[in-house]
């Protein structure tokens, strides 16, 4: 039975905090600086909203109500900006009440980092004061700064102790906000949940990832940092639809942008054979554009969230999803119908997109199908499985890494055979690689004798590595 369902658009990672500050002095403050909240928050591990709040002060300049709207937007460039703060206050007394013999005017509070005297304005805006006749004045407002007013990093960077980095990050997927927080960090990170909240509108569960990716099915443990526990988001990616148990299952939506470019490879009536599929980024849009899909994931609640989201996005007729080992699948189910679809016409992409051991599991494909057939029941090599495999590699040369690992599994020469994308920088000197090639028919058939190896000379990769299939 599903749980309740959150809905978000497009997972995005969101940063949250760059390191260093500078100190407040008498000189025109960086906006990080100026705002700094008061110090006795220094330390605080359960947040108090109320201990953030102080009074600063910002310029300001008197406009009639008759052109306030026309010199707003003149000086909209130069006029302060902060979360939940007007731009435009009334005058106040000495005393701080509103004075009402003064309604005729209103002050446009001014951002310090841009205006600090009235020599500061751009010839635009002084421009644009005068034609409407307010004087250059600028004159000071005590500004009520409190917890609302104040920015995510604002908050943390005050907390946290100082000279530490306070660099981090979160990544969105639907409601839940996922962190990967620093040892340094731990301390205050049911604070730094609850901030997150507050700051991020749609977000209302913050979790952080406790050990790293190594279990059979991908997924990871995570501790709720704040907010509600529940786990089961809703993401739209690509203008697809899907639902899953982030603590179940792996997500990642940072790779929208890969998912994406294989899916644009795609023609209408293609095959797609997805080995590792998950919850179904690559299966659920290739099937959106008209191919026949084949989508396998060990994990059984990948499964099962494969299927529902099949049926979510109305292609469940067009995928066919198992739950099984990826090479018991390539031996079992995609060897059977392998031959049939080498006869089409139309194309087979085989997508790998497990990076930590994809690279390992090619050779399943070595002999998948047996003997060779005779020559006039050969496909043409254009109807050979194009193979879409991902690898990390943390050598200088990635992409010969991969290309090396792919040749050891197949226990023969790709170069020139394949090509190699960049997906992305998962960690300092580790890389996610794609490797795409078509898969050679000295692979998929096995060929024992030096006889057969004359035969299929037509394929130049393997003529010049008949010495290493020999060994």
């Amino acid at each position: 039975m599903f749980r309740r369902l959150v809905y978000c658009s497009a997972p995005t990672r969101t940063p949250l905090l760059a390191s260093g500050d500078k100190a407040m002095t008498d000189q025109p403050q960086t906006d990080l600086g100026l705002y700094k909240p008061p110090q006795t928050v220094r330390g605080m591990t359960e947040l108090d909203r109320a201990a953030f709040s102080q009074t600063v002060s910002v310029p300001a300049i008197r406009i009639p109500t008759s052109v306030l709207n026309k010199v707003v937007k003149s000086l909209k460039k130069v006029a302060l900006q902060r979360p939940g703060l007007k731009r435009v206050v009334e005058e106040h007394n000495e005393d701080g009440n509103k004075d009402s013999s003064k309604g005729e005017h209103r002050l446009l509070l001014l951002d310090p980092n841009s205006i600090t005297s009235a020599d500061s304005f751009g010839s635009e805006e002084a421009e644009a004061l005068t034609a409407y006749g307010v004087p250059q004045e600028i004159q000071k407002y005590q500004l009520k700064l409190t917890y609302e007013n104040l920015k995510s990093e604002e908050i943390l960077r005050a907390v946290l102790p100082e000279g530490q980095d306070v660099t981090s990050g979160f990544s969105r997927v639907g409601h839940i906000a996922h962190m990967n927080l620093r040892d340094h960090q731990l301390p205050y990170r049911k604070l730094i949940g609850q901030v997150i909240i507050d700051k991020n509108p749609g977000v209302t569960c913050v979790v952080n990832k406790t050990n790293t990716i190594d279990s059979t099915y991908r997924n990871f443990q995570m501790e709720v940092l704040a907010g509600e526990s529940n786990m089961v988001a809703k993401v739209r990616e690509n203008g697809v639809l899907y639902e899953f148990d982030f603590s179940l299952v792996y997500w990642n939506p940072r790779l929208s942008t890969e998912h994406e470019r294989i899916v644009s490879l795609l023609q209408r009536g293609d095959t797609v054979v997805d080995v590792f599929a998950g919850v179904g980024p690559f299966a659920i849009p290739a099937a959106h554009r008209g191919c026949e899909v084949l989508a396998n994931d060990l994990n059984p609640e990948s499964f099962c969230w494969l299927q529902h989201n099949a049926k979510l996005n109305k292609v469940d007729r067009k995928i066919t999803s198992f739950n099984m080992d990826g090479r018991d699948f390539i031996r079992g189910p995609v060897r059977e119908r392998l031959p049939a679809l080498m006869k089409g016409s139309q194309k087979i992409h085989v997508v790998m997109n497990l990076p930590a051991l994809a690279l390992e599991f090619l050779d399943a494909f070595r002999g998948l199908l047996g003997p060779e057939p005779d020559q006039s029941l050969f496909c043409p090599d254009d109807n050979l499985p194009q193979v879409h495999c991902y690898g990390f590699s943390k050598e200088d040369d990635a992409q010969r890494d991969v290309v090396e690992r792919a040749e050891v599994s197949f226990k023969l020469s790709l170069q020139g055979w394949c090509s190699v994308h960049l997906v992305r920088n998962v960690a300092p000197n580790k890389e996610m690689m794609c490797v795409s090639f078509t898969l050679p028919r000295g692979v998929l058939y096995s060929t024992h004798t030096q006889d057969r190896g004359k035969r299929l000379s037509h394929s130049l990769h393997y003529k010049n590595n008949k010495t290493d299939q020999k060994k």
